[in-house]
């Protein structure tokens, strides 16, 4: 099988400059917001790289501060990989939003980039979830955290473990280390360079 980030589009074009990937020290990993971002349908963009590294630039203006970043992870489209690749990485973010408020504001910007959800599982130009807030669980107002199947996904795992590897799931309490070795769900995922 040919690994996912040779088909990804996005790796032909060469990297351009962005923030350093890794943390802030300072940051105690329990009041981590983790936003992953996602993209196999660039849609108005040039690559999907182009995409999500704009949706990252919106952030601020959102209310939206990064705090870390890591490498976009190249996948296998889930759960048909016959669809175009995606592109995934993860923001470790401050904001002044509760969870409710984070979630439409991650709605508003996937609308301005020109979401559809037409299918469950149709390819995105723009794909936000809200994997983490803090230590907060459970079902908040029909808002689950942890994201309920984060912990499954190398896309989501792989990338947090890039950037705060010692970062513990709120429900499960393992380490984003050991839950990325363990995904079974885009397993192929793969830093781009």
């Amino acid at each position: 099988m040919v690994e996912a980030d040779k088909r990804n589009e996005e790796n032909d074009a060469p990297a351009k400059a962005r923030a350093d990937v890794g943390i802030d020290e300072t940051l105690n990993l329990d009041q981590a917001v983790i936003v992953a971002l996602g993209c196999n349908d660039k849609g108005a963009w040039a690559s999907c790289r182009e995409a999500l590294e704009a949706a990252l630039a919106r952030f601020r203006s959102e209310g939206i501060d990064i705090v870390a970043r890591s490498s976009w992870w190249s996948s296998l489209a889930w759960p048909d990989p016959s669809e175009p690749p995606f592109l995934n990485g993860v923001a470790i973010v401050r904001t002044a939003h509760d969870p409710h408020a984070l979630m439409a504001t991650l709605g508003r910007i996937e609308d301005a980039f020109g979401r559809q959800r037409s299918v469950r599982n149709a390819p995105r130009t723009l794909d936000l979830d809200l994997i983490a807030y803090g230590r907060m669980s459970g079902d908040l107002d029909g808002l689950i955290l942890p994201h309920p199947r984060a912990a499954e996904r190398g896309f989501v795992m792989g990338p947090i473990a890039e950037i705060a590897p010692d970062w513990t799931h709120p429900t499960d309490g393992r380490r984003a280390l050991d839950l990325a070795g363990t995904a079974s769900v885009g397993s192929d995922a793969r830093p781009t360079r």
